[in-house]
């Protein structure tokens, strides 16, 4: 197909996903009427709002890495429990999966939030900043929730004590999925919604939609929503390479074959085959060397050069062509000097997809939550999320919650930096529990 046609055919979809939409706020209205569950969910989302809070600064200052949610899944665990609600733990190592049954079995609708932290020291000046510390890959690090993962669960609590108290007039049932590790577990380990999903998170009961959130991702307002329909974020995978050299001292590298200059030729190289050889126009990717580790000494030239790295992408072809070319780059590069270079790539999520059907027929809610102007279509982002296993098996809908209050200064998710304006936590809180009500109702 030629370039023309690709555009002609994202026009067209635009077009007709902006019809859809049209139709469902449509459909909606007419289905559902003035539900007299939403004025209920707002009064008891304020009720919770300063329960909601109090958790995620509890939370934050007890952050946990990957597989390690001890605390954390205890906490969310008794709350559950305290609800009434049918509680699992220790799925995927410290998962915790909550049953509220309503007055009818079906549909079952699954609301996910993950509660693991990352391995960041804090730099937040704010009275419950993390000054936890913890080993990570034989280390001591800091450890802060520089992802938001405190207030996903903590708006996931809150949108368990909401429904639980609307249970009676709940046309369904409602999974609570407190997920670990969506930043990953330790090495050997497996983790996250790929262990969750190989455990049977989603049987017994099976959901017909899973719904998740994320704060921050991208720059937007307090309170704000940004979703897209399709691929939403990217593909990942793992890049390692390992260049082998010949070493020697640092006064007479002509006796050896420099793998630091080596590795230093192939990172620029890779640079080139998303610039020069992959055809953006169809879809962004991006290749980056994230570590560079080499030598123990300053005038000695190293045997060995240790990088790895990440490469995202949204399209399974191209992703399949970078693999290769990648491959090729890294070992010719290598062998025209000498050395060698042993490339691995580890998939370690697919992309993260949103059902257009699903999406076009929740967006009119997510407007009556936020309010009109303050949901928004966003181009597709190269962050990746493990919520993507679940939308795999189950029409899914993921989606954005601006955290950044008028005025603020937006700073990105995983940096020392990352601040949450609070004030956002309730219009979370409202999102979800009117995502479930809305989608049983018009099942």
């Amino acid at each position: 197909m030629s370039i023309w046609g690709r555009k002609s055919m994202t026009i067209l979809f635009v077009l007709a996903f902006s019809l859809i939409v049209a139709l469902g706020s449509d459909a909606l209205a007419q289905g559902s009427g003035s539900n007299p569950l939403w004025s209920k969910i707002d009064q008891l989302s304020s009720e919770v709002e300063g329960k909601c809070i109090a958790w995620r600064r509890d939370l934050h200052q007890h952050p946990e890495l990957g597989n390690r949610e001890f605390r954390t899944s205890k906490l969310v665990a008794d709350h559950l429990r305290n609800l009434g609600l049918e509680v699992k733990t220790e799925v995927a190592h410290t998962g915790v999966v909550g049953i509220l049954r309503g007055k009818k079995e079906t549909p079952v609708v699954a609301l996910r939030a993950d509660m693991d932290a990352l391995p960041v020291t804090e730099l937040v000046d704010v009275p419950y900043a993390s000054r936890v510390k913890a080993q990570y890959e034989g280390k001591e690090v800091g450890v802060m929730h520089a992802c938001g993962h405190d207030n996903h669960t903590a708006i996931l609590m809150a949108v368990a004590e909401v429904l639980s108290k609307l249970k009676d007039e709940l046309p369904g049932t409602v999974k609570f999925i407190f997920q670990p590790a969506e930043e990953g577990g330790p090495k050997g380990e497996e983790w996250g919604a790929h262990l969750m999903v190989k455990e049977g998170v989603l049987e017994s009961p099976k959901p017909d939609a899973i719904f998740g959130l994320h704060v921050g991702v991208v720059p937007a307002l307090t309170g704000t929503i940004s979703y897209r329909p399709l691929g939403i974020m990217a593909a990942v995978d793992r890049l390692g390479i390992v260049i082998k050299g010949t070493g020697t001292h640092g006064s007479l590298p002509w006796y050896g074959v420099d793998p630091v200059v080596v590795g230093s030729e192939v990172v620029m190289g890779l640079q080139t085959i998303v610039s020069r050889q992959t055809n953006l126009t169809v879809t962004p990717a991006v290749i980056t060397v994230g570590t560079l580790n080499a030598g123990t000494r300053w005038n000695i030239v190293p045997d060995k050069v240790e990088m790895t790295g990440t490469i995202r992408g949204f399209d399974s072809k191209i992703q399949k062509e970078i693999h290769e070319r990648i491959q090729k780059t890294a070992k010719m590069i290598a062998e025209s000097a000498g050395a060698s270079a042993e490339v691995t790539i580890e998939p370690m999520v697919p992309v993260t997809y949103n059902d257009p059907n699903l999406t076009s027929q929740m967006i009119p809610t997510l407007e009556r939550v936020a309010g009109k102007g303050k949901v928004s279509l966003v181009p597709a982002t190269t962050g990746g999320e493990d919520f993507s296993y679940y939308s795999e098996k189950v029409p899914g809908l993921f989606f954005f919650l601006g955290i950044t209050p008028e005025g603020g200064k937006w700073v990105p998710n995983h940096s020392p930096y990352f601040y949450v304006d609070e004030k956002a936590l309730i219009v979370g809180i409202r999102a979800l529990s009117n995502l479930t009500v809305d989608y049983m109702a018009n099942k």
